[in-house]
């Protein structure tokens, strides 16, 4: 065994893991760690300019590559500004590890006042972490990094947090590095894949719901096999797009709502085949189909559908073996799905081209994006929109906020998408709101050469919550703000800037950006600043006033 320092150990256990870049900022509790980063450069450390794109920035490069993503902060306030992008990974299931200081070893739990002491720390992010231990020795940091890393990497991947006092990553022991954490498949049992098979053979109208679970254990190729082995159509949850191209003749999209073609389709179908995903419906389909449940985490089947059939295990190891049993049995008697799949997603395009300028700004910004392309999409109106129409050809490449719904994490996690993807285009799609929410991260953009371009919708409003007040409250109250020149900003940092006044050519100003090879802005104008947009999602009972009590 070596006598190493706790930095030391921090950063030669990342190394047995496969870890090639942390995000962090060098924090006085955390200099044992920066110093041993410092002369490790196997591992680069991305500093970005504040804690909150810590973790934005892991948890794109985690969802862009497949990988675990590393952040790490100071203690109490550090932790509190990264807890933002923890609530992203969770809703996401991304895998991504904190590695969080603490105040001195002696004084933890003492409440005298500390530099960043906040009592309780562990508790600050447990809601939002599968893993969480505070270790106080370096020969404690091994074991605590693999049983990390073994729950990110198995079972339902989440966010996981290890912490420490300065003193552990400065003093030095003997410490036994050991090796890296293996990725175990474990496919349902005989007995569940029995049953599936059986069902899903002799189903009249089956239809398949497929989340992100798939693309989490990598079972992309194993996934379409699946559905052109059944012949069965597939509708995608938002943030599982690309999952299978939307070229595929069996894809009908992410288009769920609560009435139309998919809705219909999941309402007269007798089975559904929920794979990888909660199944956790903004607008609940199909209650009475018998649902196949197939998903890792045994604790999400049957919190939001009561017929079901569990089918616990890994996406990709499952698949393979409930193929397999399907082509035992002679395989289905389903026609292949790609008429009706066209029919529906004709009706579906030519529903889209009514709704203006939201329909042909997409378009123009799909025609200036590679088809492989990494879109991050903010929580603003095209973000939204997006998720029913935008285009998407490979797994990947779409990233959305998930449940947790965070206003401005587009930009940071779009950096930490381009440092998983360096040779590929990355965008980030925001609001001028949201985008100010971590505008400085620009400085980071421009420090590393992140080439990612940012497009900012600008209309001088938080113009959801304008039109919500507008529709429902008898009037707007303080949704506007004083925006920058972004152009000039962009270039006062060394970026590019580009102006564009007419929303529905912003492909063009976009291909410009991805040849320019720079990071870039591209400011759009939007046509009518006074004109309220357009509200894709149903409003909540909640949402607006009431005469009195709404029910439970």
């Amino acid at each position: 065994m070596a006598k190493l320092s706790g930095g030391e150990v921090i950063v030669q256990s990342l190394i047995r893991e496969g870890v090639e870049v942390i995000f962090g900022l060098p924090g006085v509790q955390m200099y044992g760690l920066v110093s041993a980063l410092r002369e490790h450069p196997e591992i680069k450390m991305i500093v970005p300019r504040h804690e909150q794109a810590t973790t934005y920035m892991a948890d794109g490069y985690a969802r862009a590559s497949g990988k675990v993503g590393v952040a790490t902060v100071v203690p109490g306030p550090g932790l509190y500004n990264a807890a933002a992008g923890m609530s992203t990974a969770y809703s996401t299931s991304s895998p991504i590890l904190m590695i969080a200081g603490q105040i001195p070893r002696a004084t933890i739990g003492m409440d005298l006042g500390g530099l960043h002491e906040v009592n309780e720390q562990l508790d600050i992010v447990r809601p939002v972490t599968k893993y969480n231990k505070r270790v106080l020795r370096p020969n404690e940091i091994p074991g605590a990094i693999g049983e990390a890393f073994d729950a990110m990497r198995n079972g339902h991947p989440r966010p996981t947090h290890i912490e420490m006092p300065p003193e552990t990553l400065v003093e030095k022991d003997e410490v036994e590095i050991g090796e890296g954490t293996p990725q175990i498949r474990v496919p349902a049992s005989d007995a569940a894949i029995a049953e599936a098979a059986s069902l899903i053979v002799n189903a009249k109208t089956p239809v398949i719901y497929v989340g992100t679970g798939v693309i989490r254990s990598e079972a992309e190729a194993q996934f379409q096999e699946f559905t052109e082995t059944t012949n069965i159509p597939v509708i995608t949850s938002p943030s599982s797009k690309g999952v299978i191209s939307d070229d595929h003749p069996h894809s009908l999209g992410a288009g769920l709502r609560g009435s139309g073609q998919l809705k219909d389709l999941m309402e007269a179908a007798d089975v559904i085949i929920a794979v990888g995903t909660r199944f956790a419906l903004r607008n609940p389909s199909g209650q009475s189909a018998k649902l196949i449940h197939i998903d890792i985490d045994e604790e999400e089947i049957g919190k939001h559908h009561k017929n079901v059939l569990p089918v616990v295990g890994d996406a990709q190891a499952t698949l393979v073996k409930l193929t397999s049993e399907i082509q035992r049995l002679g395989g289905t008697k389903n026609e292949s799905p790609a008429p009706k799949v066209k029919e529906i997603r004709d009706i579906l395009d030519s529903g889209s081209e009514s709704l203006e300028p939201q329909n042909s700004i997409l378009n123009s910004l799909r025609a200036g994006v590679p088809a492989d392309g990494t879109m991050v999409f903010d929580m603003t109106q095209m973000g939204y929109y997006s998720k029913a129409f935008w285009k998407t050809y490979e797994s990947r490449t779409y990233i959305d906020s998930g449940y947790s719904g965070n206003l401005g994490f587009a930009y940071a996690t779009a950096l930490g998408a381009k440092v998983a993807k360096p040779d590929s285009a990355v965008v980030a799609v925001c609001g001028d709101g949201g985008f100010m929410y971590n505008v400085q991260e620009l400085s980071t953009a421009v420090k590393y050469g992140i080439n990612v371009v940012a497009i900012v919708f600008n209309d001088g409003h938080y113009g959801n919550v304008r039109r919500d007040l507008e529709h429902d409250w008898s009037g707007d109250y303080e949704t506007d703000f004083v925006n920058p020149d972004f152009v000039k900003m962009a270039e006062s940092f060394g970026a590019l800037g580009i102006k564009v006044d007419d929303p529905t050519k912003v492909g063009e100003a976009v291909k410009q950006a991805i040849e320019a090879e720079r990071p870039a802005i591209i400011d759009v104008t939007m046509f009518d600043t006074n004109e309220l947009p357009f509200p894709y999602e149903g409003s909540a009972p909640w949402r607006v006033p009431q005469d009195g009590l709404l029910e439970k």
